[in-house]
């Protein structure tokens, strides 16, 4: 048997999450009452954004093993928002208070403004199914 190579790298893996959230809350806002869909977009918007700070930290293990401690705590300052977003709309996102979210989504795209996104994307829409996985991370 070959070995199997990872040719995506987590800085790759985070881009695509970004232009994902982004995508999502585009499909979101366009959204007249809340349904199937609003549900998976909110859960994959929350499971985007915990996968991403699982990144950070693959990110910063290289340069904490040859003690490059300032460039680790600055690019885990530079992503701290993801953690912080996740946290404060995960309860929100669990009871399904999507009026509550607005003003949380709102940072989240100020927070992603530098990401452009390009009509004819090939990311497809990744979100769906997203709602089920989350219900069954939680129970775990």
């Amino acid at each position: 048997m070959s070995r199997v190579i990872s040719t995506d790298s987590v800085r790759t893996e985070r881009t695509r999450l970004k232009k994902g959230i982004v995508l999502a809350i585009r499909e979101l806002m366009q959204q007249q009452e809340a349904n199937e869909l609003s549900r998976d977009l909110i859960a994959y918007i929350l499971r985007s954004l915990d996968r991403i700070t699982e990144t950070i930290d693959i990110s910063v293990e290289a340069w904490e093993k040859r003690d490059y401690w300032l460039k680790a705590d600055q690019f885990r300052r530079e992503w701290r928002w993801a953690a912080m977003i996740a946290e404060r709309i995960r309860p929100k996102v669990l009871a399904l208070d999507f009026t509550a979210l607005i003003p949380d989504l709102i940072s989240l795209g100020q927070a992603l403004s530098d990401t452009t996104v390009s009509d004819k994307h090939r990311l497809g829409a990744p979100w769906i199914g997203s709602w089920d996985l989350l219900i069954a991370e939680t129970r775990e």
